[in-house]
């Protein structure tokens, strides 16, 4: 349930609606080559190394301190990356909710970055708080935001191909099967995004009473879930919008709207605007402090600077925190820039998977590489297998988060991205500007430390 809990985000669903019925095929795919090997790599280094900190001390103990330091900058530039398109998701259910009284925002550029950017600040300012004065609403919003609206699409979707209405997409093996041209696929590294976090589990693996034999099967039973909710919320989008019109922003409300049109019930849309944008805000709340927190692991080794290690007496990371707002604000000018809001929100939803994948990559490398140098450490739980079985599972991780790397660059073709050259220099300049950002702060550390930790 907690695997569940970590990935499930309607947010996603618009995305892989795009491909219809093949959607299926994706998400079958990216279980077998990323989501399981990820969940059975973590689950053998959590168990091997169960200190705080994560990929930090896996990447660690495996290449160096610096490596590792790279990794979690890597996932929290992926969360910082997150935060404009979750928080332009945010905006587009607000935009629909008071739409009766103030049409037409939901095209407004300047609504969504007003928005954007008073929902990231006040989320951030909120934390300074502390967890106890927050946490509450995190569990709510879960509840109203993901889990009722959640149940009632695939519910509507079932029922609206039960009776027998016309749907937007076929159901055949011809259409299982997707095109497989590389600017039609590129969504697939929004799919994988989609997946991330299994890790999260494997931190309380050593909770199991028998991990060799019961994480297995709760990785089953939660891959089992996960797809299945995936899928049919998929489909509930895609059977009812035509794959032209879904808008990645606001798929999820025009499915409704389908819905709720047929029953007279047309006023029942605001309301389910309502609960996704509080799982919305319940996601941007959870995840404001999480990654930041989970950074300050590597203050003790020397690795940040005095204004990014301050911490409140609420024992909350100010520092981090202002700082992580800053770069969202900078990353939400994107809604302003480009022309389609869809666009806009592929191109952050792409350089949050550039980040994603990158440090999935370390972990994949990692596991293979701890298996040999550190064969001796005891692991409650191992890859099956033995050393065939690692290779395995790391090698089709890493050839998945490679794949998922290049192909982002491919401006897809459901999408008009504007100008090919622009939107790649877009995201290699963005990715490789934050990535330099702590090859300088390792640099930096190992000329002067005593000065660093000063």
């Amino acid at each position: 349930m907690i695997t569940v809990a970590a990935i499930i985000s309607l947010r996603n669903l618009p995305l892989s609606a795009e491909y219809g019925f093949a959607s299926v095929f994706y998400f079958v795919v990216s279980a077998l080559v990323f989501f399981i090997p990820i969940a059975l790599v973590t689950a053998e280094l959590a168990t091997g190394w169960p200190r705080a900190g994560g990929n930090y001390v896996w990447v660690s103990e495996a290449f160096g301190k610096p490596y590792g330091f790279f990794a979690l900058w890597m996932a929290w530039m992926e969360s910082i990356a997150w935060f404009p398109a979750i928080l332009a998701f945010t905006a587009a259910m607000l935009a629909h909710l008071i739409a009766p009284i103030f049409p037409g925002l939901e095209d407004s550029k300047l609504f969504y970055f007003t928005v954007m950017l008073i929902v990231f600040w006040g989320a951030t300012l909120l934390n300074f708080l502390g967890i106890q004065t927050s946490g509450w609403i995190s569990s709510l919003g879960v509840l109203a935001g993901t889990l009722i609206p959640g149940a009632l699409i695939i519910g509507l979707g079932i029922w609206w191909v039960a009776v027998g209405h016309p749907t937007a997409i076929q159901f055949s093996l011809e259409a299982l099967v997707p095109e497989f041209r590389f600017d039609t696929m590129v969504l697939f590294s929004g799919i994988l995004l989609g997946l991330a976090g299994v890790e999260v589990a494997a931190f309380h693996i050593r909770e199991a009473k028998n991990p060799q034999r019961d994480y297995p099967r709760a990785l089953a039973i939660a891959a089992a879930l996960i797809l299945l909710i995936s899928i049919l919320g998929t489909l509930a989008i895609a059977v009812v919008v035509p794959q032209t019109e879904i808008s990645l922003l606001s798929g999820l409300i025009q499915a409704f709207k389908v819905f709720f049109l047929h029953f007279n019930m047309l006023w029942a849309v605001p309301v389910l605007a309502l609960l996704a944008l509080i799982g919305s805000l319940a996601g941007i709340n959870t995840w404001t402090v999480g990654p930041a927190k989970g950074l300050m692991v590597t203050a003790e080794d020397g690795f940040l600077p005095p204004f990014l290690k301050r911490v409140n007496k609420a024992g909350v990371p100010t520092g981090m925190l202002l700082f992580q707002a800053s770069v969202g604000t900078i990353l939400s000018l994107v809604f302003l820039w480009m022309d389609s809001h869809s666009a806009a929100y592929w191109v952050l939803t792409a350089l949050s998977a550039l980040f994603t994948v990158v440090q999935y990559g370390f972990v994949f490398m990692a596991a293979l590489w701890l298996r040999y140098k550190e064969s001796k450490t005891e692991r409650p739980f191992r890859v099956p297998g033995g050393n065939w079985g690692i290779w395995l599972v790391s090698g089709c991780g890493m050839l998945a988060c490679l794949f998922g790397f290049l192909i982002v660059f491919v401006p897809p073709s459901q999408l008009d991205t504007g100008d090919r050259t622009e939107y790649q220099m877009m995201l290699a300049i963005s990715f490789i500007v934050l990535s330099l950002i702590p090859m300088l702060l390792a640099h930096y550390r190992r000329r002067g430390i005593r000065v660093w930790l000063r």
